[in-house]
């Protein structure tokens, strides 16, 4: 007993083939558009990380300066606050006040939020350059199936991004414990510190550890980043039907390409057949190859190629002269050179005037035309 089965249930992504083909240039610029990229959002986590804790390293004491000023400022309003309390018009003095802490506060983060625009802004620059899409913000209902919303937790991806979890965990785990060991020394001397030195050995110690998980942080981002090219390039792929399917539709079908191709020759050489009883003579190989030359000194500024052709062809050519009481002359080495070097309408170029100049002369002498 014999069973009969598709091969293709065996296909590893079904009807043509598995992806062993790298994604076309199409197909890339079209994912592009879709908003599909080559991006690791932990870089730009891991730079913005950074700059949170040098800022606060390099800024924190401008920062605490005027925060203290703006207190003392706030403080040193109170009696009038109070006073004009007690005659009941409070409303317009202290929505002053309100507006003018609210203004003097956004001077003070201003900068650190300019810094976290520009660090997140440049890392994405750099990772996928400058494309504006509005394509990954539009709703899409498959987005809606439950069925697929599960299968996405129990997906590779999803252990990758899990791993990836732990592994920053661990990471920045083991380097916090590290240097607070080594600092424990620092820590037990803050009893005996006064506040202000007590707050800035903190400060240190949380600056410095931070840049130091920044650090950490970083490598592994840019670990994620080459998983993440990688990935795309490996989703990206393209089974070998694919890229005839889309080099069909980019190119057109290479058949009916090869007709329109054929009938345009046909049709190029209707015309030709048309403009050869206009020729002074046909230069020939003798059998393989057939240029019809005219040259009119009053029209044209050298002589011109009215047809050309070779074997079937270039027996056509002769057959029409013949007709038309077209002079033929045998001239192996000037039918090859013409032939292979000036198509359908063109002029002879000057280093073969001689010997064209030589053969019309010929021809005119046996005509007797001047």
């Amino acid at each position: 007993m014999m069973l009969k089965y598709n091969l293709q249930f065996f296909a590893k992504d079904g009807p043509g083939g598995e992806k062993t083909e790298p994604a076309t240039a199409k197909k890339l610029e079209d994912a592009r558009n879709e908003g599909q990229v080559a991006k690791s959002k932990e870089i730009a986590n891991a730079f913005g990380l950074l700059m949170l804790f040098l800022v606060i390293r390099f800024y924190i004491g401008t920062v605490g300066n005027s925060l203290r000023n703006l207190f003392s400022n706030i403080y040193s309003r109170m009696p009038e606050v109070i006073k004009l309390y007690n005659d009941e018009i409070p409303i317009l003095t202290i929505r002053d006040m309100i507006f003018d802490t609210m203004l003097q506060l956004i001077i003070i983060v201003a900068p650190v939020m300019l810094i976290a625009f520009i660090v997140a802004f440049t890392c994405d620059i750099v990772q996928v350059k400058w494309k504006i899409s509005g394509k990954p913000l539009q709703p899409k209902f498959s987005k809606l199936n439950p069925i697929k919303g599960f299968g996405k937790i129990f997906s590779k991806n999803s252990l990758v991004e899990l791993l990836k979890s732990i592994a920053i965990i661990g990471l920045i785990g083991y380097v916090s414990y590290s240097y607070l060991m080594d600092q424990e020394n620092q820590l037990y001397i803050l009893y005996d510190l006064s506040i202000e030195q007590a707050i800035g050995l903190v400060g240190q110690l949380v600056t410095d550890l931070g840049i130091r998980i920044s650090i950490i942080y970083m490598i592994i981002a840019f670990a994620d980043y080459a998983y993440q090219k990688w990935k795309f390039s490996d989703d990206m792929k393209m089974t070998k039907q694919e890229v005839k399917d889309e080099y069909k539709n980019q190119e057109g079908d290479p058949q009916v390409k090869a007709q329109q191709k054929r009938r345009m020759m046909q049709a190029s050489q209707r015309r030709m057949m048309q403009q050869l009883p206009e020729a002074d003579v046909v230069i020939t190989n003798p059998t393989h190859y057939a240029v019809a030359i005219k040259y009119d000194a009053d029209q044209y500024e050298a002589p011109v190629v009215l047809a050309k052709g070779e074997d079937y062809l270039a027996l056509k050519i002769k057959e029409i002269a013949k007709e038309h009481h077209i002079e033929i002359v045998e001239n192996k080495p000037l039918a090859r050179m013409l032939y292979a070097n000036v198509e359908i309408g063109g002029f002879v170029p000057p280093e073969l005037y001689q010997a064209v100049a030589e053969v019309l002369a010929l021809v005119y002498h046996a005509q007797g035309r001047a």
